[in-house]
C-alpha cells in the first residue's frame, strides 16, 4: 500500500468528473487500499478517487475512530428518500483547514458496487449520507465550496493559493 498525494483545492484536476470502472480487478482493488491508507493517515472519514488524481468512480468512507468500519464504493448512485434538508458543517482533505455549513438531504438510498465488484445496496442517514453525498459530489467535478457564497469561496481560494506558493517556494506556511 502507498500514501498518495491529496489534490487540493483550487487544483483544476478536481473538477475532473470521474469515470466509471468497467473491471473490479486487482488494480481496483490496489487503489481502494491506498486510498483508505491514506484517508486514514490525513486523517479523514471520506475520500473519492478524484481527490488522488484517479478520475475512477470509487469512494472510500470510514466513520468509525478505529478504522474499524471501511466502506468502498465502486460507480455508486444515490437516491434522496427525503427531501428534508438539514444543516450540516463540512470539511474536505482537498480543502484543508476550512469547515462551512451545508444543506443536504438527509436520508438517502445508495446502490454501488463492492471491492469485489459485488451489488450493494443500502440505505444511508445523518452524517454517512452526507459523507456519501460530499464524497460522490469530487466524483462529479464539484467541491463543498461550491455550495458556499462567491465571497466565501474566493477567500479560500486566495488563501489556499498563497498557501501553495509558499510551499512551492519553500518558505513556512
Amino acid at each position: 500500500m502507498a500514501l498518495l498525494k491529496i489534490l487540493e483545492f483550487p487544483d483544476p484536476r478536481l473538477r475532473t468528473i470521474a469515470e466509471t470502472v468497467t473491471e473490479v480487478d486487482d488494480s481496483v482493488r490496489a487503489l481502494i487500499d491506498d486510498m483508505f491508507e491514506t484517508m486514514y493517515d490525513a486523517p479523514g472519514i471520506g475520500l473519492a478517487a478524484t481527490q488522488v488524481n484517479a478520475h475512477q468512480r470509487i469512494v472510500t468512507i470510514d466513520l468509525s475512530e478505529d478504522h474499524s468500519e471501511p466502506l468502498a464504493l465502486i460507480n455508486p448512485e444515490y437516491t434522496v428518500l427525503d427531501d428534508t434538508l438539514e444543516e450540516m458543517q463540512e470539511g474536505c482533505l482537498s480543502v484543508p483547514g476550512y469547515y462551512d455549513n451545508v444543506c443536504r438531504p438527509q436520508r438517502i438510498r445508495v446502490s454501488s458496487l463492492d471491492r469485489d465488484g459485488n451489488t450493494q445496496n443500502f440505505e444511508a442517514e445523518g452524517l454517512l449520507a452526507v459523507c456519501i453525498q460530499h464524497e460522490l459530489d469530487h466524483l462529479n467535478g464539484k467541491l463543498f465550496v461550491d455550495y458556499l457564497s462567491a465571497l466565501k469561496r474566493n477567500r479560500i481560494r486566495s488563501k489556499l493559493e498563497k498557501k501553495h506558493r509558499l510551499e512551492e517556494s519553500g518558505s513556512n506556511v
